[in-house]
């Protein structure tokens, strides 16, 4: 396998990044896995699991996107928990977190790779 061939593995096209709206979640299957993608008005993109920890459901894509002082967050749309959208990790809980996925925009369109090493 070349190097090529291994980059084009590790991180999947979902979207170009003009498709999404922003501070509106969308949700893309990457690696097996849903994931909630979100774009900050500086066209910054995050993508978290999609799975609510606390509602045990499939919904972090349909929360508020907001910031709590300089940490961009999603607040599940159930329970109102917060997500650090950078991180996964639970603002309101910190035995909590979801997964943080590496994010990247190449030529326009937005590209998933794997779980960030210190995610959920």
């Amino acid at each position: 396998m070349t190097p090529r061939q291994r980059d084009t593995e590790e991180w999947h096209a979902v979207c170009r990044l003009d498709q999404l709206e922003v501070e509106r979640g969308a949700t893309a299957l990457v690696h097996g896995q849903a994931v909630a993608i979100f774009k900050m008005p500086d066209e910054t993109v995050y993508a978290l699991g999609n799975h609510d920890p606390f509602a045990k459901a499939s919904m972090i894509a349909k929360g508020i996107v907001g910031r709590r002082g300089d940490v961009p967050f999603v607040a599940s749309p159930l329970h109102r928990h917060g997500f650090d959208l950078r991180t996964g990790k639970c603002l309101d809980d910190v035995h909590v977190s979801v997964p943080a996925y590496d994010v990247r925009v190449v030529d326009g369109v937005v590209q998933i790779g794997h779980r960030k090493a210190d995610a959920a």
